[in-house]
């Protein structure tokens, strides 16, 4: 499997906002503005599946990944975090780390599946929601990148 693909998205740009990059992976926050926090960790060549890895690279990319769990557990404080690996659209390995809340437009759904239908008092408690952890997203992405820049040392 080639380190670059020239056709692959997860190749040729960050895939988000960069938080962090290191020598093999990097954390994006991604452009889900229902989903505040939404991170995605992103193995930087061009590899589709955790088996293509090494022992040691499949340890690394999950630690990543239980990082930013980790970090949005600790300031998010969501209700549940959903973990997914994918790669049915982009054939790129890349974990996405889901802040999830009871309130939110598609719980207990996944993401991507058809919202579900809100009353007033439902959408008023996910702005405020939204509008909470909104504001705790400077601190979690300083607690991301201390997170990644410790999982250096260890």
């Amino acid at each position: 499997m080639s380190a670059h693909d020239p056709a692959c998205p997860l190749c040729t740009e960050d895939g988000g906002t960069l938080l962090w990059r290191g020598q093999h992976l990097r954390v994006i926050e991604a452009a889900e503005p229902d989903y505040p926090g939404f991170t995605r960790v992103v193995w930087n060549g061009h590899i589709p599946e955790m088996t293509s890895l090494s022992n040691h690279g499949r340890e690394l990319m999950m630690r990543a990944v239980w990082a930013v769990e980790q970090a949005q557990r600790d300031i998010l404080q969501p209700h549940k975090i959903n973990l997914a690996s994918l790669g049915n659209m982009v054939p790129h390995l890349h974990w996405h780390v889901i802040a999830r809340w009871r309130e939110d437009r598609h719980f207990p759904a996944p993401v991507w599946a058809a919202p579900r239908a809100a009353d007033a008092a439902d959408a008023a408690a996910w702005q405020a929601r939204h509008q909470a952890v909104s504001a705790l997203l400077p601190r979690y992405r300083d607690r991301v990148v201390e997170a990644m820049n410790a999982l250096l040392w260890h």
